[in-house]
């Protein structure tokens, strides 16, 4: 049996003749760039997360970068983030000219260890990015506490976590800012880059909007050193299309991933925890063990394709030797870098190959 890590199969096959009169219809229109079906989308993706404001943009890492120069952070300032994001966490802002400062994860959830986070707060501090990493969100409660008792911003990396909530309430929501990406692998994906910023604030919203906008508000008028990133009109009428599903997508993935907790025994492998009052997404399901690599090959001559999220941390990169820190400096997040193994996670995923999957681990031992 052969079971990818991913597939849109199902999904789009679902909605097909609604893509294509989608584009379609855009297609006929000759509007393609901020025109009604982004407002469209805008007004549906914060009604649907419970904010006032959504501002599309070209992708999550400019979600990231627009909201950090909306915010007034800049060079000289330090942003805390978690020591095991994806890259773009951290290159938002360095784009910026701050420095990020790395702070260690929880072994059982992956996100950003709350308790390790004031220890990082230095006078230089201005900010703190918690990443709703694999789909799960963070430890909101304790994080806003603690930017709120020291006069810090927040800008959620949401880029993996459409939809999920924390005690009832959608993640991207709590913060200052939430930044989502809608690259095609996201739960909710368009079919090229394209991404978005939500905001409860009225004038940071259209701050956001005139960033992405070349720092424009009205044409040929500049207020700020801005860029081009804007959501077309076509990701944006697919983007409506899919929303409407994201939460029978999602309820699917966590059927599947409900079958994972419960169902893999095997004593090798380490699986993730769901802390109190999260509902995740699982946008990635994530198991950890000794022996990642072997497991990995192991899974692939059965014909079961996985992933590693993520094989380096941050701290090692070539990209990021500037920071000063080396091997051994964040312990668990090389732990996890080196222990981490993605399972197949997608809407269209049938029981009998979760059966093979679940198998197929409980059979494992190492070498």
């Amino acid at each position: 049996m052969f079971i990818p890590f991913v597939s849109f199969d199902k999904m789009h096959h679902l909605i097909k003749k609604e893509l294509f009169g989608a584009f379609n219809n855009t297609l006929d229109s000759n509007w393609f760039i901020g025109g009604f079906r982004d407002k469209k989308f805008e007004d549906s993706f914060s009604e649907y997360l419970g904010s006032n404001f959504c501002i599309g943009c070209g992708n999550g890492l400019d979600a990231l970068v627009i909201s950090l120069k909306s915010l007034g952070i800049g060079a000289g300032d330090e942003v805390i983030i978690p020591a095991n994001t994806f890259i773009a966490t951290a290159l938002a802002v360095t784009y910026i000219g701050a420095t990020p400062v790395l702070v260690e994860p929880r072994k059982d959830t992956y996100n950003i260890d709350s308790s390790k986070i004031e220890a990082a707060i230095t006078p230089k501090t201005k900010a703190i990015i918690p990443v709703h990493l694999y789909g799960q969100p963070a430890d909101m409660d304790p994080i806003m506490e603690i930017a709120n008792r020291h006069g810090l911003l927040v800008i959620e990396d949401t880029a993996q976590a459409h939809g999920a909530k924390y005690h009832e309430k959608a993640a991207g929501t709590f913060g200052n800012v939430g930044a989502f990406s809608f690259y095609p692998g996201k739960n909710l994906g368009a079919l090229g880059d394209a991404g978005a910023v939500v905001t409860n604030d009225a004038e940071l919203a259209d701050k956001i909007r005139a960033m992405g906008n070349y720092g424009s508000r009205e044409k040929y008028v500049h207020e700020f050193k801005g860029q081009n990133s804007r959501l077309d009109e076509i990701q944006a009428a697919f983007l409506s299309v899919k929303l409407p599903h994201l939460d029978t997508w999602n309820e699917e993935r966590r059927r599947i991933a409900n079958r994972y907790l419960s169902e893999i025994t095997n004593p090798e492998v380490i699986l993730p925890t769901v802390i109190d009052g999260v509902e995740p997404v699982w946008h990635i399901f994530a198991i950890r063990t000794e022996d990642r690599d072997g497991l990995k090959h192991y899974l692939e001559e059965k014909g079961i394709q996985t992933g590693i999220h993520y094989p380096t941390p941050i701290h090692l990169h070539e990209a990021y030797k500037d920071l000063g820190y080396k091997m051994g400096d964040f312990p668990i997040a090389e732990e996890i870098s080196t222990t981490e193994l993605s399972l197949p996670m997608f809407y269209g995923l049938t029981d009998d190959q979760i059966d093979y999957v679940i198998d197929s681990i409980n059979e494992y031992r190492p070498a």
